[in-house]
């Protein structure tokens, strides 16, 4: 079993303050207890929810954040960790989009924070967009942030093991296929769906890329994958 790492501290940061004092008047004022419900019920109860749509939400953080100056990477970890400190998802929403806008402000010490994150109420709407748009930028970054990366594919918790499978999905070229390929073959005796998902919707992303290599590789493996990830990986591709 690996030991979990100690938790995040919430650094002091005035913008933090001002933010989540707008963002705890608005986004209540617009939720909608019948919406909330249904949210709760499509996402299985894994947090309570305000009942604010999407472009709603979206809409309203525009006008959280009017004004107000771009963050340090203080200021990011400070927003995110509060917002994950709050129990309505919308909040945990607000944090991922934040630092998706602002993951070039941060440095490769920010990763710990990004672990907390995924590792906090965890469930695929926020994981997903943590680890390719927060953790991949992040790895991309700073290319030595791989060896991390190797560190978490065989984390016994699930959802860091799958943020190290999904992160480079946006990296396209740029990806390291031997990595992808290990961390398939790593973990393709996985019995969890989201990690079996994973492995597939890895693979196939690159396949936009370098398919021939994608199909060779499921080809010589596919023994080992489930038939999930074989399934996903092969999804956009013509047959031979």
């Amino acid at each position: 079993m690996s030991t979990p790492p100690a938790p995040a501290v919430v650094p002091d940061s005035a913008l933090a303050d001002t933010v989540l004092g707008r963002l705890t008047e608005t986004y209540p004022a617009a939720g909608d207890p019948f919406r909330a419900q249904e949210m709760i019920a499509y996402m299985k109860g894994v947090a309570p929810f305000l009942g604010v749509r999407t472009p709603e939400r979206r809409a309203l953080s525009r006008t959280v954040l009017a004004g107000l100056p771009a963050p340090d990477e203080a200021d990011c970890t400070a927003v995110a960790l509060r917002c994950f400190g709050l129990p309505e998802r919308e909040y945990h929403y607000f944090a991922v989009d934040y630092l998706r806008r602002h993951v070039k402000r941060c440095s490769s010490a920010f990763l710990p924070v990004a672990r907390t994150l995924v590792t906090t109420v965890s469930w695929w709407d926020t994981v997903d967009h943590l680890a390719a748009h927060v953790v991949g930028g992040l790895v991309a970054a700073d290319p030595e942030l791989a060896a991390r990366m190797d560190e978490w594919i065989a984390d016994d918790d699930l959802w860091v093991a799958r943020t190290a499978l999904l992160h480079q999905l946006r990296f396209k070229s740029r990806t390291d296929a031997d990595r992808l390929f290990s961390y398939c073959l790593l973990r393709s005796g996985h019995p969890d769906f989201f990690i079996r998902k994973a492995i597939g919707w890895s693979l196939r992303e690159y396949a936009k890329t370098a398919p021939s290599e994608v199909r060779a590789f499921v080809a010589q493996n596919s023994s080992r994958l489930s038939p999930l990830s074989v399934r996903e990986a092969l999804k956009n591709l013509e047959p031979v």
